[in-house]
């Protein structure tokens, strides 16, 4: 099976480094990043087949983050997380583009198999 690339996105170091480790051992190769702007300038310069991207993020949040990588890779499947279960936000989001949210705490399994859906969806070419 080929090696899935993930950008996970979160300003908590704590967060990316516990699912890189988790992620790696399911052969999955992640790379983080701990802003929106870090976020963009990956996608400007990498080929990822899916992005995890918080919400809640200081200087731009996930929203904005997202608006901007759909900008320069329309067809990126982008699961949203938020420890906020703001509806109005999640729905913006979605509208955005997104191809799900998830809601933090996240399991391990949960968001792996979210990062699966999206990559097949992306394969049969849903948005």
């Amino acid at each position: 099976m080929k090696k899935i690339r993930l950008l996970l996105v979160d300003d908590e170091t704590d967060f990316l480094n516990a699912y890189a480790r988790r992620f790696a051992r399911r052969n999955v190769e992640t790379t983080l990043a701990a802003s929106g702007q870090e976020a963009i300038d990956q996608v400007r310069e990498n080929t990822f087949d899916v992005v995890v991207l918080d919400v809640m993020m200081p200087e731009m949040n996930g929203l904005e983050t997202l608006r901007r990588l759909k900008a320069i890779e329309p067809d990126l499947p982008i699961i949203i997380l938020t420890g906020h279960a703001d509806s109005r936000v999640l729905i913006e989001g979605m509208d955005m583009g997104a191809f799900d949210f998830l809601l933090k705490p996240v399991g391990t399994d949960e968001l792996y198999f979210k990062v699966l859906d999206a990559i097949r969806a992306r394969h049969r070419g849903q948005p």
